[in-house]
């Protein structure tokens, strides 16, 4: 299999292949599901983490993702690349905040997250056009991760 000089790039820089999630950004079709997925893991690994030590990480992962998606998207002359996909990272693990494990949860906190970020009803539309750079690259999808997370914790209370 022969990579594209621009995966060989994404592949070969620090920068790219974390702002990229390790490579889950090359996907072809939907890089910001693929890399969704990715992160599941991840979360996972989160779960298992006192509150504290899970929000620290969260915190630490979104200023990281900042500096990351911005100088990603600089050096590579794009606004929010399409397969840059750490936001991701970041959205998927801000549903999760507080969420009791179980397999239907992570599930509907994945469908939920994925709606947010695709269908970016208001305000994460409007902050998905007016803020640029790294912080705009992640904004919409922390506030999209806070509304997933908000609806998942409405149905665990409901159910």
């Amino acid at each position: 299999m022969q990579f594209s000089a621009q995966a060989k790039l994404i592949l070969s820089s620090p920068v790219h292949f974390l702002a990229f999630g390790f490579g889950a950004g090359l996907s072809p079709r939907a890089p910001g599901t693929i890399g969704t997925l990715v992160a599941l893991p991840f979360v996972l690994l989160l779960m298992k983490c006192s509150i504290v030590i899970y929000f620290s990480v969260v915190v630490a992962l979104t200023v990281l993702g900042i500096y990351l998606c911005g100088e990603s998207a600089q050096r590579l002359g794009v606004h929010d690349h399409p397969g840059i996909v750490w936001d991701e990272f970041v959205g998927m693990a801000i549903t999760m905040i507080a969420v009791p494990f179980s397999w239907w949860s992570l599930l509907l906190g994945f469908i939920l997250f994925r709606i947010f970020d695709i269908l970016k009803p208001w305000p994460i539309i409007a902050l998905d056009r007016a803020v640029l750079g790294g912080i705009g690259i992640m904004l919409d999808d922390i506030v999209a991760g806070i509304f997933a997370c908000i609806s998942l914790q409405v149905v665990n209370y409901l159910i």
